[in-house]
């Protein structure tokens, strides 16, 4: 017995040296470690706090295309999809609250909440209507509810691999209330609190690109620049809270289904000829019944890879442009 308890006394001693120095390691990384990089857009003042916000292309009477990313998706993501358009027509990227190089906000995150905040910093921004509205993953759903509120400005909607508001239930993801969902958040939270001591940064740093920050077939000019998202722990602290309203995001977002003849363009993963059709690829196909103008485009890549290849893109900003002459530009 007394074996014993010497043997766990000198294991809880290592591990606290153990953890001291990784603590004392974080702190002086994040205080002597690299520097994030400039935004490559512009911080706008909507009133408690800034956005971020990219647009590229010149102003005219065209509609401008608005990208909402995925949960805890940055602007640099949809670089692709930027450059294939900005030469035909105006194209804006976001950051959500605490995203990105936005500033963050302790206002839960609701879609209509997120609807909101989008519009004040369009109009703050100098941006117009109408807008062609994309969706990637859960910025499907944003955008949804966007549209609903603001049906007059939006004259499109692009859902890239969206969410649909039933996928939960019928994946049989586990509950909200469950401890499961509970440890998806506080896992992330726990994430924050590591960034803050440098600790996230330093791993990073050490093992390489981690936390899938980096995205197959983005230049590396641009996959370095998300390096910067574990400087402190504002974005995990911020995926953590979009998290929290993951399940009320889509329930909200499932409220509203009949946007009558809004020209809606779904893109999705294209699904194997070996294997029978998925939950998510039917669940896909159901947006078409969104709208009397739909239309599904499958690409071959994955959730991500639809637009961080080039040549998936391409085939979105096909179709944006195809879009545009349906819509008479």
């Amino acid at each position: 017995m007394k074996i014993f308890k010497k043997v766990l006394k000198g294991f809880a001693k290592v591990t606290g040296i153990f953890s001291a120095v990784i603590i004392l390691a974080g702190l002086v990384f994040r205080l002597f470690g690299p520097e994030a990089h400039k935004p490559m857009g512009k911080l706008v003042d909507i009133g408690d706090f800034k956005l971020h916000i990219n647009s590229t292309g010149v102003k005219d009477d065209q509609p401008t295309l608005v990208i909402e990313g995925g949960c805890g998706m940055a602007t640099e993501y949809y670089h692709w999809l930027s450059e294939g358009l900005k030469d035909s027509i105006r194209v804006v990227r976001y950051d959500r609250a605490g995203i990105g190089y936005s500033e963050a906000s302790n206002t839960p995150r609701t879609p209509d909440t997120i609807a909101r905040e989008l519009h004040q910093l369009l109009k703050n921004a100098g941006e117009s209507p109408p807008y062609i509205m994309a969706g990637h993953s859960l910025g499907g759903p944003y955008i949804r509810v966007f549209t609903e509120l603001y049906p007059d400005e939006v004259v499109g909607m692009l859902l890239l691999d969206a969410t649909h508001p039933n996928y939960p239930k019928r994946k049989k993801l586990p509950r909200e209330s469950s401890w499961t969902w509970k440890f998806v958040i506080g896992f992330d939270k726990a994430k924050a609190v590591l960034a803050d001591m440098g600790i996230l940064m330093l791993y990073d740093k050490l093992v390489g690109p981690s936390f899938g920050r980096e995205m197959e077939g983005l230049p590396e000019e641009i996959n370095s620049r998300t390096a910067d998202y574990l400087i402190n722990g504002k974005y995990a602290q911020a995926l953590a809270m979009e998290f929290e309203n993951y399940y009320s995001t889509l329930q909200r977002a499932g409220t509203y289904t009949d946007f009558d003849s809004l020209p809606i363009r779904i893109f999705t993963k294209k699904k194997s000829p070996s294997k029978a059709k998925s939950l998510w690829g039917e669940l896909q196909e159901d947006y078409l019944h969104l709208s009397t103008d739909s239309k599904l485009i499958e690409i071959d890549g994955g959730h991500n890879t639809i637009y961080t290849i080039k040549e998936n893109a391409d085939i979105i900003c096909e179709e944006v442009l195809q879009l545009l002459g349906d819509l008479g530009y």
